[in-house]
């Protein structure tokens, strides 16, 4: 390996912590109310103290070195993560200053933001391990339909998990480490060389999130890493055609059912507005859970989010080693969201 492959990450590392402790330090001395994260009353809410939503902005500044870094010393360029992840994170950091938008005017705002770039970028996707469904696919409004949901469920399911400390760190962590061993065992060194970036600094952004958090994500942390997961699976998929599709459903499982469960739950179950936050999510009913035995909020927070990525880990091992058995991956996907639904349930009637 060239000795600057080895020595940038090691710079990297070592600029991004003390960046991130400066910019830490600057917010706490301006005393900027805008990015803070004071509302405790949130039904999602389960941190005691005020805390900055800087992760999004620290993680899309190191992004942008990263990214000049790979363009000018490797010639690594990938244009659809530039414009994808400023929309987004731009997007995401709207909320975090408390700029209201109405749930609904930004779901619009994603689908509007989603097409143009979809069309612009040229970026389809064309396999999906259905018949009927790939040949739907090769008309351009159902092919732009698809790859439009896709990144909803997986943006919005980002957000929505972005509850706890480390809960969506961790998370991704385990998403760009699988993502990045596919590309390199099969040769795909340049975008594997990107993947390891974004391992990278999801890293970084745990050491002051995790155990005990010092800066949240915000929204638009949770966005631009969203967006992140959503474009590295649907390239690793169109790299490496002899894996089933069916085994990026299971890599994403819990981000997607997470949205779509609690989607229809809302609607059918307890009749409320979908687009609007709960307090009845998985990590929720976990936290509740640990809570009644420790009676420690803190430790309750970070440990929900340790037993649901192992959970989540070990759940998806089996996929990991049959991810070119394509009846296998589309049975385990459908088995997969069956344990979400008994798990749910389960944890459900521990609480209510």
């Amino acid at each position: 390996m060239e000795s600057s492959k080895i020595i940038f990450p090691v710079l990297l590392l070592i600029f991004s912590y003390f960046f991130s402790k400066y910019i830490l330090v600057i917010f706490k001395k301006i005393k900027l109310n805008q990015l803070i994260d004071n509302q405790f009353e949130k039904p999602q809410a389960f941190h005691e103290n005020s805390t900055y939503r800087i992760g999004g902005l620290i993680i899309f500044v190191l992004l942008v070195i990263s990214f000049i870094y790979l363009f000018l010393s490797e010639n690594i360029f990938y244009p659809e993560y530039v414009s994808f992840c400023i929309l987004f994170f731009l997007l995401g950091l709207v909320d975090d200053l408390k700029i209201n938008i109405k749930p609904n005017i930004r779901l619009l705002l994603m689908f509007i933001f989603l097409i143009t770039l979809i069309i612009s970028n040229n970026f389809y996707i064309e396999k999906t391990g259905l018949e009927f469904l790939n040949n739907l696919l090769q008309i351009k409004f159902w092919s732009i339909s698809f790859i439009v949901l896709c990144f909803l469920f997986t943006i919005n399911g980002s957000n929505l998990i972005d509850g706890f400390n480390g809960l969506l760190g961790i998370h991704a962590l385990i998403i760009f480490t699988v993502l990045f061993i596919i590309n390199l065992t099969n040769n795909n060194s340049d975008f594997a060389y990107t993947l390891f970036y974004f391992g990278l600094l999801t890293l970084i952004f745990l050491k002051f999130n995790f155990p005990k958090a010092q800066i949240f994500l915000g929204d638009s942390g949770a966005y631009l890493v969203g967006t992140l997961i959503a474009i590295s699976a649907i390239k690793t998929s169109i790299l490496n055609p002899y894996i089933s599709p069916f085994f990026f459903c299971i890599l994403l499982f819990y981000i997607f059912f997470e949205v779509f469960f609690s989607f229809f739950r809302k609607l059918l179950v307890t009749k409320k507005n979908p687009l609007l936050p709960d307090n009845k999510h998985l990590h929720m009913l976990i936290y509740n859970i640990l809570l009644k035995k420790s009676k420690i909020k803190l430790n309750s927070n970070y440990m929900s989010s340790i037993y649901i990525n192992l959970i989540y880990l070990l759940l998806i091992i089996p996929g990991i080693f049959f991810m070119d058995d394509g009846v296998f991956c589309r049975y385990y996907f459908l088995l997969l969201l069956v344990i979400y639904i008994y798990l749910y349930r389960m944890f459900l009637k521990k609480i209510f």
